[in-house]
Order: C-alpha cells, then sequence, then structure tokens
C-alpha cells in the first residue's frame, strides 16, 4: 500500500470514529434533545456515512440578558416554537431584572462534520439550493464542518428596568414576523432533507 493510499485509509477511520465518539455523547443543548422540527433531517445526514451533526437548532426566540460575554443564566425565556402575543408578553412580565433585555427570533443553525472537502462542497450546495444563503465551510484541516445557517433573523433590546421599550403594536408585529421568519426555516429545512 503507498503512502498516500494509508494515510487517506487513516483519515477514513478517524472520521468514523469521531462520528461514533461525537453521536454517543450526552447531547448539551438547552432543550437536551434534537428539535422536533429538526430530527428527522438529523437523523437523515447521520444515517450517511459521509456526515454526522455536531449541533442544531430549527430556528429559536430567545429573550435574554444583554451581554458580550456568553454565560450561565442568560437566556430568560427561550421558545423553539411558534409564540402567541399574550403568552409572550406574560413571559416577559415574569422578568425582575433591571438590566437591558435582548429580543432574539434565530434561523435554523445546523453544523455537519463532513468526510472530505468534496462532500462539505455536496452539502453546502444542496443547503443553498434549500434557502440557506448564509451558509459555508467553515473549519477544515483534520476535519471539514459546513455551517448550514440562513438570513431570517431579529434582534432589538425589548426592556429595561423591568419596562417595555415598545409598544403593543411593535409587540404584535414581532409576533407576526417572528412566527413567518420561524415558519420559513422549518421549510428550509423540509427542502433540504428532501435534496438529500
Amino acid at each position: 500500500m503507498n503512502l498516500k493510499k494509508y494515510l487517506n485509509n487513516m483519515l477514513q477511520d478517524n472520521f468514523k470514529q469521531r462520528k461514533i465518539d461525537v453521536l454517543s455523547k450526552t447531547d448539551k443543548s438547552s432543550i437536551g434533545k434534537f428539535d422536533k422540527k429538526i430530527i428527522s433531517l438529523c437523523r437523515k445526514i447521520n444515517k450517511n456515512g459521509n456526515y454526522y451533526t455536531t449541533s442544531s437548532c430549527a430556528g429559536r426566540v430567545v429573550v435574554m440578558l444583554d451581554s458580550e460575554v456568553k454565560a450561565k443564566g442568560l437566556f430568560l425565556w427561550v421558545s423553539h416554537g411558534l409564540i402567541n402575543l399574550k403568552k409572550f408578553k406574560n413571559e416577559l412580565r415574569k422578568i425582575k431584572t433591571n438590566r437591558l433585555i435582548n429580543f432574539k427570533q434565530e434561523p435554523c443553525i445546523l453544523h455537519v462534520a463532513c468526510r472530505g472537502l468534496d462532500d462539505a462542497q455536496k452539502l453546502l450546495d444542496k443547503a443553498k439550493l434549500a434557502g440557506s444563503k448564509k451558509s459555508g465551510i467553515i473549519s477544515s484541516g483534520k476535519r471539514f464542518v459546513c455551517e448550514l445557517n440562513s438570513t431570517e433573523k431579529l434582534e432589538f433590546p425589548i426592556m429595561k428596568s423591568k419596562k417595555f421599550l415598545v409598544d403593543d403594536d411593535f409587540l404584535r408585529l414581532i409576533v407576526k414576523r417572528s412566527n413567518e421568519n420561524i415558519n420559513k426555516s422549518w421549510i428550509k429545512i423540509e427542502k433540504l432533507e428532501k435534496l438529500l
């Protein structure tokens, strides 16, 4: 066996082992499991010998403390589904801190480790066809990772000193827009699953 073939076989074996290691770990996400809307796509990806998921979110709405640093306790409320204005306002009223509070609606994001650069490019092409325009290959060297992401996003300050910084009309608008964006993310997840 020549050296190039030997090294390629070693890389293939390392990929298989990393996949086994990653997929057997305990889920460390805030909900401790795959989002219901993305589980089918993740399972399909993980059945393919050339890929495995390292993290995923089908899209979410977050109310969080304003902070430059990621730390425990930043998230005050999280929804991975569609939101309702009345329930959302009730959740906001429960917040007792005087600090600045931000609202964030984030699209689906998915990180997928790929066996090789060609595999990463194939996945990236399909993700872009499905509408995840803000996607790319974010890591290379020993492994290639695709970050599949989209553009439907909202973020702004919403409360300070236990008071709303926006009126009811604005809240109604952001609930409507957030739900539209989350639905768009779910449609893109379904499209990608069909393309794989």
